[in-house]
């Protein structure tokens, strides 16, 4: 009897967990702390929806705790590192020993995230050993791999404006073959929450940050 090999793609998603002062630092130094915690629940809701709609194997890793009212049926644990390299190597790695043979992982803070997003990144690792999702602001919403590469996570600028092209040049340099997907923004400044559709088409979240900072 030939036994199903499972479902080869994986899809990870890196939650904050939603608490107040520990989301949207950054926002929060001009909308307030809770103001900010109301954004971010919102964008998680934005990342639950976009993974919905995928077929792929889904694991979630939060950053201090397990929170079982999100993502109800995919597998679930906690972050393991010291920085967010760390983290997401160790991630990645427990993917591919698992099985895996073409792993993408994402955030949960992008309003514009969607299901094709995570595909075209899954669909590029055919071809192409990593893939990122630039973000404006230097750094990414996504990565990608078919292979495990460990330099990707280690000596990186976290939270630099160069992160990317950094981690790009390094590829080059070894001869790594990598793809990148359409640029996304996310939101760290009020101005970044402004002027994206997230915020101008979802009137809930107006109206409490409108009551938060009255």
């Amino acid at each position: 009897m030939e036994l199903k090999f499972m479902n080869k793609e994986l899809v990870i998603v890196f939650v904050k967990n939603i608490t107040l002062g520990k989301v949207k630092t950054r926002l929060a130094k001009t909308i307030g702390n809770e103001a900010a915690f109301e954004v971010y629940k919102a964008l998680v809701k934005v990342t639950e929806e976009a993974t919905d709609d995928l077929d792929n194997d889904l694991r979630i890793y939060f950053s201090d705790a397990v929170v079982d009212t999100k993502w109800q049926n995919a597998y679930k644990a906690v972050q393991e590192g010291k920085d967010l390299g760390e983290r997401m190597k160790n991630a990645f790695l427990k993917g591919f020993q698992d099985g895996y043979n073409r792993i993408v992982l994402i955030g949960s803070d992008l309003p514009d995230i969607n299901a094709s997003h995570i595909r075209k990144g899954l669909n590029a690792l055919e071809h192409s050993e990593v893939v990122f999702g630039p973000a404006e602001d230097g750094g990414y919403y996504l990565i990608g791999m078919s292979k495990m590469n460990t330099k990707v996570f280690e000596n990186k600028p976290w939270s630099q404006s160069y992160l990317l092209s950094e981690t790009l040049s390094e590829l080059k340099n070894n001869n790594t073959t990598f793809a990148t997907l359409a640029v996304l923004n996310d939101i760290d400044t009020f101005e970044d929450l402004e002027t994206s559709d997230f915020y101008k088409n979802n009137e809930e979240l107006q109206y409490k940050i409108k009551q938060l900072n009255d």
